[in-house]
C-alpha cells in the first residue's frame, strides 16, 4: 500500500474517531492544509537547495 494511501487512511480514521467521541480538529482545516503545505515544500526544496549550495561553496573553493 502506498505511504499516501495509509496516511489518508489514517487522516480519515482519526477524523471519524473525532467525531464519535465529538472533539474538534485542533487546528482549522485551512490552517492544517497550509501547515502541510509548507511541511511538503519543505521536503521538496532541502535537496535543491543543499545540491546548489555544494555546488556554490564548490566553486567559491575553486575561487571562481
Amino acid at each position: 500500500m502506498s505511504a499516501a494511501l495509509v496516511s489518508f487512511a489514517a487522516g480519515l480514521g482519526v477524523g471519524v474517531l473525532y467525531w464519535a467521541i465529538g472533539v474538534r480538529s485542533p487546528a482549522p482545516p485551512l490552517i492544517a492544509l497550509a501547515g502541510l503545505l509548507g511541511i511538503v515544500l519543505g521536503e521538496l526544496a532541502m535537496p535543491f537547495l543543499k545540491e546548489h549550495l555544494a555546488t556554490l561553496l564548490a566553486s567559491v573553493a575553486r575561487g571562481r
